[in-house]
């Protein structure tokens, strides 16, 4: 299924660009396992601005429309992000499967209760994580879950 699967990454954009690095390498590496529907998340050259060219209601549905049209959620949750938060939420509604990535060592800030607490051991997985675990960490992703 892997050249079918449709991912869906979500990291943030208007509240912080400091791990853009770190998103590019996760979507490098997702490419492996499927086509990354929300690629740009991932361009080192996008500001906080984001999609400047487009509304943000046309932002929202086309968003909205990549995430109904995917087969998982892979979200990088280190920084807070309303986007994030909401695009979680809505991938729960719709019953995807969602892998939600914390690096705890990188900040003094707790993961959210409402994203740690909505771990359910199947379709919704919160793991922690060191950025030089990551392709292994989605290899088992991958391999065992979706």
């Amino acid at each position: 299924m892997a050249a079918a699967r449709r991912i869906y990454f979500a990291a943030s954009i208007r509240a912080g660009r400091g791990d853009s690095h770190l998103y590019y390498k996760i979507v490098s590496i997702l490419k492996k396992y499927g086509t990354v529907l929300t690629e740009h998340v991932g361009d080192p050259t996008l500001t906080e601005l984001g999609d400047s060219h487009m509304t943000d209601k046309e932002i929202h549905k086309r968003d909205m429309d990549w995430l109904r049209s995917s087969h998982v959620l892979v979200a990088e949750v280190t920084q807070p992000s309303l986007g994030v938060g909401y695009e979680i939420g809505r991938a729960i509604e719709m019953n995807k499967n969602i892998l939600c990535l914390f690096r705890p060592s990188d900040t003094e800030k707790r993961l959210s209760a409402m994203i740690r607490g909505a771990e359910n051991g199947k379709s919704v997985i919160v793991k922690d994580y060191k950025q030089e675990d990551i392709e292994n960490l989605l290899e088992s992703y991958f391999s065992e879950t979706v």
